[in-house]
């Protein structure tokens, strides 16, 4: 993964989530269940780090901007 930069978090509101789980469906439903309550740029693909178990994903997060559910 790329590392997070300045951009990522200049804002209060703006935030960085990375999730690890056992698998691609597991990372998948956690980013869609936070995609369901704030903007989210998704990501598109889990990665798996060699050597270390499950998958990892980062998606980020702006808190300021709530949807209307």
């Amino acid at each position: 993964m790329r590392p997070i930069t300045e951009a990522h978090v200049a804002q209060p509101g703006l935030a960085v989530v990375e999730v690890a789980a056992a698998d691609d469906q597991t990372a998948l439903a956690i980013q869609e269940l936070l995609a369901g309550r704030w903007a989210t740029a998704p990501a598109d693909r889990t990665t798996r780090v060699p050597g270390e178990a499950g998958v990892r994903l980062r998606c980020y997060l702006d808190v300021r901007q709530a949807l209307n559910t």
